[in-house]
């Protein structure tokens, strides 16, 4: 289900001397030939790099699905309800407790809570039935070949190819998402060779077929990319009426003894965290559901930049872990997508850095919504609605 590369893997492309070393565009098979030579001036032996690209081809399905990427245009409440069904809740307390060893390990060697870990394998591949069916070096070459972004795949293909030299890649059976994510919980071949962990002892990393080595993998990953182990990461809060709306949204953090002090209380149980920074976030406005989100929510965008789909998976991992249902309170109606394309306009027509105008609730565009609450006096939580558009 991932739309972006993790932050990891941005980083290893933009670090690599792969850095799109090999010209994109033109003919594909000139391609192919030019990529073999560099993969040749890697040291690779020239007969595996053949074995390796021999059946490669382009493939314009990768394309079509590059081009009509979604993004994550439902509200908060549309998509977790969505998205956690009861099924989905009984089958992953089913799997916590059919795979519990599997969690014991990880949590021993890693840290990574098996509620996150479980949500994420939840949403990305719904517990590993739907994995995906591209090829994934066609869908890596193709991506690379095209211009758009061969700087973020390049370094995929040459990754790839490690992986079969190691005997953990195939050319023509290895399938997943059309941007290159293999297995259960959907990594990049770069993020395999550098997190990829043989959960099962067979000598392989097979993230498709192994539950351990997926589950192992994706843990590993997660505290590479700063998973602090034993602390929380999202607990529902309930917040006064009167609250000053300003200090909500990601960029503020405060220790939980001073939301504590502002009236801010857990709506069961005690604050998992008292002694830890955290932000306040209203995914649906103030006058929807709202959650102190510790640090270790903040490290989930390092695994996917949706501020929704992030929110969603944190608070599926705690509902796994007993927390009960959210209260949904009666929000504001959500913009349609003209509309927020709208507001954008308006917002940068004020000065404002939204980015991209394209429907898409942001984190630029809750930044700026939340000053022009504030200006016009309106109950400044990011939240954007048509009121706001009115106003503007």
């Amino acid at each position: 289900m991932r739309r972006f590369l993790t932050a990891a893997a941005l980083s290893l492309a933009l670090a690599s001397p792969a850095l799109a070393l090999v010209p994109c565009g033109g003919s594909f098979s000139s391609f192919v030939k030019a990529m073999k030579e560099e993969a040749a001036g890697r040291g690779h032996d020239r007969a595996t790099i053949d074995r390796f690209f021999r059946s490669v081809q382009q493939s314009q399905a990768v394309l079509r699905a590059d081009r009509a990427q979604g993004f994550f245009n439902k509200s908060f409440l549309e998509f977790s309800r969505a998205l956690i069904s009861a099924n989905r809740l009984n089958t992953g307390r089913a799997n916590l407790e059919r795979y519990a060893g599997i969690f014991d390990r990880v949590e021993r060697r890693f840290g990574v809570d098996r509620g996150i870990l479980t949500a994420f394998w939840a949403f990305e591949t719904d517990f590993g039935a739907f994995q995906g069916d591209f090829n994934t070096l066609n869908a890596l070459m193709t991506l690379s070949h095209d211009c758009r972004r061969p700087e973020l795949f390049q370094p995929q293909v040459f990754a790839a190819l490690e992986l079969f030299e190691r005997g953990d890649f195939s050319p023509t059976g290895t399938t997943g998402a059309w941007a290159g994510e293999i297995g259960m919980v959907q990594m990049l071949p770069a993020d395999i060779l550098e997190n990829g962990v043989d959960g099962d002892g067979d000598g392989h990393v097979d993230l498709k077929g192994s539950r351990a080595d997926a589950l192992m993998s994706g843990a590993k990953m997660l505290a590479s990319l700063g998973w602090r182990a034993g602390q929380p990461w999202l607990q529902e809060v309930s917040v006064p009426a009167d609250f000053d709306w300003r200090r909500t949204g990601l960029h503020t953090m405060l220790k939980v003894s001073e939301w504590k002090r502002m009236g801010v209380r857990p709506r069961s149980g005690r604050f998992e965290g008292p002694n830890l920074r955290a932000s306040l976030i209203l995914p649906q406005g103030h006058r929807g559901p709202a959650f102190i989100a510790y640090p270790n929510y903040h490290t989930l965008f390092e695994w996917n930049q949706s501020f929704i789909y992030v929110t969603t998976a944190a608070y599926f991992a705690t509902r796994l872990r007993g927390a009960p249902v959210y209260n949904a309170g009666d929000p504001t109606p959500a913009l349609s997508t003209a509309q927020m394309k709208a507001l954008q306009r308006k917002l940068q027509a004020r000065g404002h850095d939204v980015g991209r105008i394209d429907g898409i609730w942001g984190g630029k565009t809750r930044i700026a919504v939340q000053k022009e609450q504030a200006r016009l006096g309106l109950p400044a939580d990011g939240w954007p609605t048509v009121a706001l558009l009115n106003r503007l």
